[in-house]
């Protein structure tokens, strides 16, 4: 599991060239100081407190790919289970901080992906002051 890489996934990077190249700046694998910890999100827009995560289908459990290793099924099952309860704490947790997150599974098209981010991006530009 060393080798999985954490960031710049080939998902994240095609996200992260949609978003720059229509000219937005954002700051990548940014820890967001919240309490009881910190939390690491991909793709972080601190003005608009806007957290983005690429979630990997197998180890966040894609509703649509996620699949469960047959070897070693019970580790396993645990550990994925720790994922999703994690994923879901750091929603929780964001959002009682007033960001808001916004969570892309690695198999969505990137395009799309980062309309949906540009859309809350301009949705929170409307609402300050």
């Amino acid at each position: 599991m060393s080798r999985i890489r954490s960031r710049d996934t080939g998902p994240e990077m095609a996200i992260r060239r949609i978003l720059h190249a229509r000219g937005l700046r954002y700051r990548v694998d940014m820890p967001i100081p919240v309490e009881p910890k910190c939390s690491r999100a991909d793709i972080v827009f601190t003005r608009a407190r806007l957290a983005v995560y690429v979630d990997g289908c197998f180890w966040h459990r894609c509703p649509e790919h996620g699949t469960s290793p047959k070897a070693n099924a019970e580790w396993w099952q645990a550990k994925l289970d720790r994922n999703v309860r994690r994923d879901r704490q750091t929603d929780r947790t964001l959002t009682d901080a007033d960001w808001r997150v916004i969570r892309i599974w690695e198999h969505e098209d990137p395009s799309e992906a980062a309309e949906r981010i540009i859309a809350a991006l301009s949705g929170s530009q409307s609402r300050s002051p």
